[in-house]
């Protein structure tokens, strides 16, 4: 890869869709060096700091062995991803105070490899500069609304989508929930085209993508939580693939003493994976720079976040926060990323912000400026593509009325 005086530039290949990664230091290699730690510990008058430690030491063994391989990992994977980083940390604290210096082996061992499953960016503080974006730059924004407006008043939230005055709006939730685990597709065409009459809209999987450049062509992907909408970037027309994701939530909202639960859960973690193989395929068959944005339902703490890291250059280190969080449980406790924007070769992405959605959604709304670097190259022969209908019912039609609710 390489860098740009003026954000974030990738040169060189998207890697292509194959099996889990754990990246440069390898699950077997961190089990490896955690074991170390452990042997060290064992030689220690074992106390509570100790104890502690090696509790924690066997919960994030457990985490970077079945994390992304086993279904069931996806619950323990939710927690806050700084707490991988908070807990070590707290703990080494603990055996400095108490002078154990097993502890502090194990506790300090759990802090180096919790790190990368904190979400925290440290190169924030030298990229997290802001820089005029370039002549030929648009703003893009991607949000989850929440439902549409369901629980809220179609007024402010209007004028708030107005307000972002956005070039190109990457919606998800284009749906109202039923509450018993499945969503009601709904129909504010008109509202919207009303709200945005200097957009063009492309409609469908619960997605909406608005445009105020011109729309080249949408295009099938295997990916059914994704609409692919092509756009002519202003000066010389030439193409930026975008990628609206919703990735599947994880959970249903019952009680964990039923097995519809985990029912659910295990029908869920097939449905990611599905979704993040067909995501990888067509992102690696885009013949154009792309920018792949969207709610992704994953943290740095969950194994798809492998999956994620081969989609593209994650721009966040733009935002200027070594710690980026974009939704919350509830209000005040926003602790997790779960939305991400990425960008493939040729897409330069020059800054990055979360707003605040003002009460509208349990989601911030990601907002960035992007450009092209690169001169485009032409489709190559036999390259399906579906050319713009604006139709709510003609663009890329759903399989069906009815999924999980938050897909």
């Amino acid at each position: 890869m390489e860098g740009d005086v003026h954000g974030v530039r990738v040169v060189g290949a998207v890697r292509q869709p194959g099996g889990d990664r754990d990246g440069p230091l390898g699950g077997q290699d961190e089990l490896q060096l955690l074991g170390g730690s452990l042997a060290i510990a064992a030689a220690g008058e074992p106390g509570p700091p100790l104890w502690a430690a090696l509790a924690w030491a066997g919960f994030l063994a457990a985490h970077l062995a079945l994390n992304g391989r086993w279904w069931f990992w996806l619950l323990p994977s939710l927690l806050p991803p700084p707490l991988f980083v908070a807990v070590p940390a707290l703990l080494l604290v603990l055996a400095g105070v108490t002078g154990d210096l097993a502890a502090g082996a194990v506790a300090a061992a759990a802090l180096l490899l919790g790190a990368r499953q904190s979400g925290l960016v440290p190169a924030a503080l030298v990229r997290g500069t802001r820089r005029p974006p370039p002549d030929g730059a648009v703003r893009i924004v991607s949000w989850n609304t929440q439902h549409w407006c369901q629980s809220t008043d179609p007024d402010p939230f209007y004028a708030f989508l107005r307000e972002l005055d956005a070039d190109v709006y990457l919606l998800q939730e284009y749906h109202h929930d039923r509450f018993n685990g499945t969503y009601r597709l709904i129909d504010d065409e008109r509202r919207l085209r009303a709200a945005f009459p200097d957009h063009e809209a492309v409609i469908a999987r619960g997605l909406i993508t608005l445009s105020r450049l011109p729309v080249a062509a949408t295009v099938e992907t295997a990916a059914r939580r994704t609409l692919r909408v092509d756009l002519e970037m202003p000066g010389d027309g030439r193409i930026l693939a975008t990628f609206n994701v919703h990735i599947p939530v994880q959970l249903r909202l019952i009680s964990p003493l039923r097995a519809d639960f985990y029912r659910a859960v295990r029908s869920r973690a097939a449905d990611r994976r599905q979704e993040y193989r067909g995501l990888l395929a067509d992102v690696a068959d885009c013949p154009h720079p792309a920018l792949i944005a969207g709610d992704f339902n994953t943290t740095a703490a969950i194994g798809d976040a492998r999956r994620i890291a081969r989609l593209g250059a994650d721009a966040v280190a733009l935002t200027g926060k070594v710690c980026p969080v974009s939704w919350q449980a509830r209000p005040g406790l926003r602790w997790w990323r779960l939305d991400w924007v990425l960008s493939t070769p040729g897409a330069r992405v020059h800054s990055y912000r979360f707003r605040d959605p003002r009460g509208l959604s349990d989601h911030c709304v990601q907002e960035v400026s992007v450009s092209l670097a690169e001169p485009d190259e032409r489709p190559p022969a036999g390259l399906r593509v579906h050319h713009h209908d604006e139709g709510t019912h003609h663009a890329l039609p759903l399989p069906r009325q009815d999924r999980p609710a938050g897909q």
